[in-house]
């Protein structure tokens, strides 16, 4: 059963996402394929990632109906003044009809701030889109888009990890409605700490899902990414155990 969180607008969001940074052409249609099958529900891609084609071919062929999958893409600041066209071209070259989840991949210039936010909510209006969330964005400026349009995003995903953990910058993100999404969680992280050795020891799991797992102990979304097959399961099998809440506060205190 894939674990969901549920999203401003009653849709909900897989938990344990893939994530294809740096993923391209045969390495990013093999690596989704093989996720699909594993049994992602959630791809996360980017216009700037530039392997939406190949992530579009491996939904298709994955024999999955469209519906079963959560299809996330970004939009390029750059491309702010044109946002309607980049949209238009991602639904082309992922061969959708609409995506689940379109973010602003990381702030604009702050003239431009509310009207792009305004392109993604009339893209919203017109079903081209399920949700329109934002990347990168502090606080403030996610309640500057809220103020002007009274839609807050659905999401912001930004980085996350033991590292970072900030309970107070959640709990900002919890009290607006808004769901957080970390990315580089592994990146960030050292892995040989003991705090989380002795518990992925204890648990009979690795390391690396240790910390996957703290994720969804606080409903952050996770995207992990791999190109290997025993990564990408694995990665996936931080749904099968739980941590106490004494292994959460210990890796909170990592910080």
């Amino acid at each position: 059963m894939t674990q969901t969180v549920n999203l401003p607008g009653g849709s909900t969001i897989p938990l344990v996402g893939f994530g294809t940074w740096q993923l391209r052409s045969k390495a990013a249609y093999e690596s989704v394929r093989t996720a699909l099958e594993i049994g992602y529900r959630h791809l996360d891609t980017a216009t700037i990632y530039r392997n939406e084609e190949e992530i579009g071919r491996a939904v298709k062929d994955s024999d999955l109906d469209r519906e079963q999958v959560f299809i996330t893409t970004k939009l390029r600041p750059q491309d702010a003044g044109k946002a309607r066209r980049a949209l238009e071209s991602s639904l082309r070259e992922l061969d959708t009809d609409y995506v689940d989840l379109w973010l602003i991949h990381w702030p604009t210039g702050r003239d431009e701030l509310v009207s792009t936010w305004e392109e993604l909510l009339a893209a919203k209006d017109e079903r081209l889109i399920r949700n329109a969330g934002v990347s990168n964005y502090s606080p403030a400026e996610i309640d500057l888009l809220t103020e002007a349009t009274g839609q807050q995003p659905a999401i912001n995903q930004i980085p996350w990890s033991p590292a970072q953990h900030d309970p107070a910058l959640l709990e900002e993100h919890r009290r607006r409605g808004v769901v957080v999404e970390g990315y580089s969680g592994l990146k960030n992280t050292d892995l040989n700490d003991p705090v989380i050795t002795e518990i992925a020891l204890r648990l009979g799991v690795t390391p690396a899902q240790v910390v996957l797992r703290w994720h969804l102990e606080h409903d952050i979304v996770i995207l992990p990414r791999s190109s290997r097959r025993e990564n990408i399961a694995a990665n996936f099998g931080v749904t099968n155990f739980d941590l106490t809440p004494e292994d959460v506060a210990a890796i909170d205190n990592l910080t």
